[in-house]
């Protein structure tokens, strides 16, 4: 996976650049968390995460 640091660098970047960033880690969440047909499936985090990026295209004009 991509390390939390890079992650943590490019929002800094992003902000620094005037942009708005909103990082969520879901620490108990590892890659393929939102496949519920993975044994890697998180429900909590996956509605979450899945109603965030809603809300997010929603502010922007998308659905």
């Amino acid at each position: 996976g991509i390390p939390v640091a890079a992650v943590e660098e490019a929002r800094d970047r992003a902000k620094a650049a005037g942009k708005s960033v909103e990082l969520v880690i879901y620490p108990e969440a590892p890659h393929g968390f939102h496949a519920d047909y993975r044994p890697s499936y998180r429900r909590e985090a996956a509605e979450d995460g899945w109603a965030r990026a809603l809300a997010f295209l929603k502010s922007h004009g998308v659905g």
